[in-house]
């Protein structure tokens, strides 16, 4: 009974507001004109057209996508050289940390060993090969590190050297370096790639049809 009060008091009130809704535009409409009522423009498409010269100015224009991904920026003054896979998908999200990282430093320089342009000679004597095997990290004056210590010096100089430096212990960085070595042995097959001898024989293949073929140059 009171919810059905409810809806009759409702019907009531809404009732008398359309009647003095009613009886206002009737005493009004003598005194006030149409053109007061309806906007200057009529036109339904003039913020479309704004919008419209909005973009062919920005597409004729020398403006830049705030989205489009920022170029990386070598620096002469690295500090430290990282050689990384840049076909392992799990290796890339701390490779993308450390570059954003960087960005701040400029002290970390990246070498994909996965690139047709890698070689040894460039990379104080690093082949292909070892550099799968596990991680390793070139200092400015050419001192060769890998594994966990590869780690800790590349957190070291880009701020986060906390993260590895208990690693700076003898008995803890055996512990480590272990651990470590069971990801370096098993990554290809975690990361869904085939074994290290299938990869480096497909590496050797197309190294073989590159030097009479300027496809892997282009």
């Amino acid at each position: 009974m009171a919810f059905r009060g409810a809806i009759s008091a409702g019907r009531q009130q809404a009732n008398a507001s359309l009647f003095s809704a009613s009886r206002y535009l009737r005493t009004t409409s003598n005194n006030v004109s149409a053109s007061h009522l309806l906007p200057r423009s009529t036109n339904p498409f003039t913020h479309y057209q704004s919008g419209v010269k909005f973009s062919i100015r920005a597409i004729n224009g020398t403006s830049v996508d705030p989205l489009a991904p920022k170029k990386e920026q070598s620096s002469d003054n690295w500090k430290i050289k990282m050689l990384y896979d840049g076909d392992c998908p799990l290796c890339m999200r701390e490779v993308n940390m450390l570059r954003e990282r960087n960005k701040g430093y400029g002290s970390i320089k990246f070498v994909d060993i996965s690139s047709d342009d890698y070689t040894p000679e460039d990379n104080q004597g690093v082949d292909y090969k070892t550099a799968m095997g596990q991680i390793h990290a070139i200092l400015s004056d050419g001192t060769v590190v890998n594994n966990v210590e590869a780690f800790r010096r590349l957190y070291e100089v880009v701020g986060l050297g906390w993260v590895y430096a208990v690693t700076k212990y003898k008995p803890i960085a055996s512990i480590a370096n272990a651990v470590y070595g069971l990801w370096a042995k098993y990554r290809l097959q975690v990361t869904g790639r085939p074994p290290l001898e299938e990869v480096l024989e497909a590496r050797r293949k197309k190294e073989e049809v590159c030097k009479d073929s300027k496809v892997c140059k282009m």
